[in-house]
């Protein structure tokens, strides 16, 4: 009885090797951001389930995920429709959300990358306005309207923060002036960390100050965004974007992946940064949370 015992254990322990062995191995990357790591973990966490053994590289930038998937040594990242459509596909044609994501879409699949459902999110740039300057200016609310506040008090000395990589930027500062020929001077414009100009809003040294739509700070500190009225910023709607390689080889992916990306809209995606940015709770216990109150249903089997 001990032996056949033994045997038993020493049989079912080969087999959940084997099985382990047998899952499919998918190499996720996540780029250098609160967002980023959000996403991985959720998809990470909910990709585990479907029978996915999951291996994140996160920490890194934009181009070397891209270069990575290009030279297969990623599977798949949570990519954006405007990151592709400017920076990796050079096309500056101002195009809507449905349109950019169609662009995007044709023009990766040439690299052999796919793109899979969308989100319902799209994490762009913005201009904010502190709280207290909202309610001084409640005129305030699409950027011609605070470019109308510049002109009318040009010696006020209002401040505009922003981070360095956009400030120095052809698509970022340049043409934002350009296209709403703001009056910031030069002594009127701080660069700093991104992560320093939410800490400025919120402590009221800046009148306005850019932003991203999905950070988890924008609600924390009560800031308020104003509409891009002449629509300067392109879409930056979040996607699941996979080697068209790996998809062939395991044609559900897309399916699977579906429920979770339509689960995922602006104010969802700020509660979950600000979990981290915030509240200080970890990525993968921000996931786990995510997944336990909000389940995932099953979706139809169907390709991307």
């Amino acid at each position: 009885m001990k032996v056949s015992s033994m045997l038993l254990g020493l049989a079912l322990l080969c087999a959940g090797v084997t099985n382990a062995a047998e899952k499919p191995v998918i190499r996720l990357g996540a780029r250098v951001f609160t967002e980023q790591s959000v996403l991985a973990a959720i998809t990470a966490q909910y990709l585990n389930t479907k029978g996915y053994n999951v291996q994140v590289t996160s920490g890194l930038g934009s181009n070397l995920a891209r270069s990575a998937q290009e030279t297969n040594q990623l599977d798949m990242v949570w990519e954006y429709t405007g990151v592709s459509l400017v920076a990796y596909n050079h096309v500056n044609e101002k195009l809507d959300s449905a349109a950019t994501y169609q662009r995007v879409k044709e023009l990766d699949a040439k690299k052999g990358l796919v793109w899979l459902a969308p989100s319902k999110f799209s994490n762009t740039y913005a201009l904010a306005l502190p709280e207290k300057i909202a309610k001084a200016y409640p005129q305030v609310n699409t950027i011609t309207q605070l470019n109308q506040v510049l002109m009318d008090e040009p010696n006020k000395g209002h401040v505009l923060a922003l981070d360095t990589e956009f400030a120095n930027r052809s698509d970022g500062l340049v043409g934002l002036t350009k296209t709403y020929d703001l009056k910031f001077t030069r002594p009127d414009i701080r660069q700093m960390d991104a992560g320093l100009v939410y800490t400025a809003l919120r402590n009221g040294q800046v009148f306005t100050g850019l932003v991203y739509t999905t950070d988890g700070r924008l609600n924390a500190f009560h800031l308020k965004l104003l509409e891009d009225d002449k629509h300067y910023f392109p879409d930056y709607t979040a996607a699941p974007v996979v080697r068209q390689d790996f998809l062939d080889k395991h044609p559900d992916l897309a399916a699977d992946l579906k429920p979770l990306a339509e689960r995922l809209d602006d104010e969802t995606m700020r509660q979950l940064n600000a979990k981290v940015d915030v509240d200080h709770l970890s990525p993968t216990v921000v996931a786990d949370q995510f997944l336990r109150d909000h389940p995932v249903p099953a979706a139809a089997k169907e390709q991307p």
